[in-house]
């Protein structure tokens, strides 16, 4: 695919991005970071306005820790072009980073209305309600979540916690029993399990 892809680096300017965005993402797969920033900022150059380019740049600078400048990224792929899912997912992730929770709930739930069942994006969406202490707006979402992927022994096993965290134990065990089904080597479900049978 890199052979493949380097051959048309000599091209005009929008095949040469293309490729270039391409190459920056295989090489951000591979977890070499030198090479995906090159890349990604050859696309960039190549092309300003192309939002994949922008996002594989982004994702750089995200690997890099320069959560502030990823965001600037993520928001000018965004003006290039609104419907541009992965900047908008990305930038969600980012503000959760930078703590600016408030604007990351307002990225997913705008991803919720595109992508209405998108596990990543109802988890998202769950795990910052949780982080706002909300635990019944946490339990909404991750009941829609269950929707979409019913067997998940990790989401399961949350909404257990969280109505353990609530004092209802009845509904707490039916979570962490339906974990313990579907995955039965997770040490905390089973002590928790352990623990309700000794009580």
């Amino acid at each position: 695919a890199l052979e493949t892809l380097k051959m048309f680096e000599k091209k005009d300017s929008r095949v040469k991005s293309a490729a270039a965005t391409n190459l920056s993402f295989v090489y951000f797969l591979e977890n070499e970071l030198t090479q995906a920033t090159n890349y990604a900022d050859l696309a960039v150059n190549s092309d300003r306005y192309n939002p994949a380019a922008l996002t594989n740049k982004g994702n750089t600078v995200f690997a890099n820790g320069d959560y502030e400048k990823a965001a600037e990224y993520y928001k000018e792929a965004l003006r290039n072009d609104s419907s541009c899912t992965e900047a908008l997912y990305n930038l969600g992730l980012t503000y959760k980073k930078l703590n600016r929770i408030d604007e990351a709930l307002d990225c997913f739930l705008k991803l919720h209305a595109i992508l209405r069942n998108s596990a990543q994006v109802l988890h998202q969406i769950a795990s910052i309600y949780e982080i706002m202490e909300d635990p019944n707006q946490a339990i909404e979402w991750l009941m829609q979540l269950i929707s979409v992927v019913p067997t998940d022994p990790h989401v399961l096993s949350k909404l257990g916690k969280l109505y353990d965290n609530e004092g209802d134990k009845s509904q707490a065990f039916h979570y962490y029993y339906e974990s313990y089904r579907y995955f039965p080597s997770n040490i905390e479900v089973i002590e928790w399990l352990g623990a309700y049978c000794i009580d």
